[in-house]
């Protein structure tokens, strides 16, 4: 299965609460932090709402 490698990269200062809780979702709390997540539309979703501020790889 497919994973996904996402990195937090841009500050959480002045974003709307929506986005704040999307990267919590995401298991990201400090900048340069990264989780491997499984890549399905659900994590996609919410990768695609947040784009802007992380850094998305796949790997094996």
């Amino acid at each position: 299965m497919a994973k996904l490698q996402i990195t937090l990269v841009r500050s959480l200062i002045g974003r709307n609460e929506k986005q704040r809780a999307t990267v919590k979702s995401l298991g990201l709390k400090k900048i340069r932090q990264t989780v491997v997540l499984n890549d399905n539309p659900a994590i996609r979703g919410m990768v695609n709402h947040v784009n802007h501020l992380v850094k998305v790889e796949e790997v094996q």
